[in-house]
């Protein structure tokens, strides 16, 4: 089933036989380990197949644990996700506060450099899904967790990337939740994938908001 998600070429998302379009910026909400690693293990196996790369922050499992079940659904991949031309695991620190303290600005910066240097030998398409429970600890900044997933609407759109957000729906309030939904454009749930109707433009969702983010 093909979701049009933007006007760039189509992907296989590795979820149940969905197809949508790079560019695109999605939250995953499960209750159960298995529906989480049914998302993680066929969105990255699948683009592991065509030779996109993997950027995945475990936070709920270990890197070794994520390995473990990988290998065994994807043999013909072994190695794989210890290979820095396939994969980037990163832990949440390294990846969202290395510094300590939790900055969408920096973010910004951040993902920028990924991107750039993931295209100086050509055009590389990027996976990207994080487990967010992370942002549940008392970290410096996190209250503006829901500005960096909103600006990320403004970084994805027109590039050869596609992230999914994974949020546990039994450890984040639901007001938390709310303001996910609010901040993607598309949601998996219960391995259904959907255009998100609360969905509000970072235009807008930042100005009532977070004004001082809207043009930084």
């Amino acid at each position: 089933m093909h979701i049009k998600t933007s006007n760039q070429p189509e992907l296989e998302l590795g979820i149940g036989d969905y197809t949508c379009n790079w560019g695109v910026h999605m939250c995953g909400l499960y209750e159960t380990t298995e529906e989480r690693d049914e998302i993680i293990l066929g969105f990255l196996g699948e683009g592991d197949l065509k030779g996109d790369l993997q950027l995945y922050c475990p936070v709920e499992q270990t890197p070794d644990e994520f390995k473990e079940k990988y290998y065994k659904k994807y043999p013909q991949c072994s190695c794989h996700a210890d290979m820095p031309e396939y994969f980037s695991i990163q832990s949440a620190k390294d990846l969202y506060y290395p510094n300590g303290t939790f900055s969408p600005i920096e973010m910004d910066k951040g993902l920028n450099v990924f991107f750039e240097q993931s295209q100086k030998n050509g055009v590389r398409n990027i996976r990207a899904t994080a487990e967010m429970a992370w942002a549940l600890e008392a970290i410096p900044g996190i209250e503006h967790l829901m500005v960096y997933e909103s600006r990320l609407n403004y970084f994805i759109p027109g590039k050869p990337w596609i992230s999914i957000c994974l949020y546990n729906i039994n450890r984040f309030s639901g007001a938390i939740i709310m303001n996910v939904l609010k901040t993607h454009p598309y949601c998996i749930s219960g391995g259904i994938i959907t255009q998100n109707p609360y969905y509000i433009h970072p235009d807008k969702w930042l100005a009532e908001n977070a004004p001082q983010f809207l043009n930084s």
